[in-house]
């Protein structure tokens, strides 16, 4: 998995294989866990993820930055559907990515939430 922080532009940019996303998903879905970075960070990478339950509502994606990690804490409602289209991500046949982002009367991201871009085991752009 690699995870990078751009913080000029106010986004997190993962990608991950398709086991490294379930793993994931499998954290974000029960609320406890971390995933960490298995790719040799540079200047903008991060450690990993750490996921934490909270009564919400919806979804925060964070940035801690002394400990450089991806902070995910929500309710149960909001992580099971963010972990839903991680697993889904992690079974794309091709390449793609997806923006996750906050926007006024999103349906499970709470209001300050970082952006994240996650990319397709694949590579983001579709091979076709």
């Amino acid at each position: 998995m690699r995870l990078d922080h751009h913080p000029t532009w106010g986004y997190a940019d993962l990608s991950a294989t398709a086991e490294e996303y379930q793993r994931l998903a499998d954290a974000i879905a029960t609320g406890a866990g971390r995933a960490d970075v298995t790719v040799s960070p540079g200047d903008d990478a991060l450690a990993g993820v750490e996921v934490t339950g909270t009564a919400g509502p919806g979804v925060l994606l964070g940035y801690d930055p002394e400990r450089r990690v991806l902070v995910i804490s929500g309710d149960e409602p909001g992580r099971a559907l963010l972990a839903s289209i991680l697993r889904d991500l992690g079974d794309y046949d091709d390449g793609g990515h997806l923006h996750i982002e906050h926007h006024p009367g999103h349906y499970y991201l709470a209001e300050g939430s970082l952006a994240l871009i996650a990319s397709s085991p694949h590579g983001g752009m579709p091979r076709r």
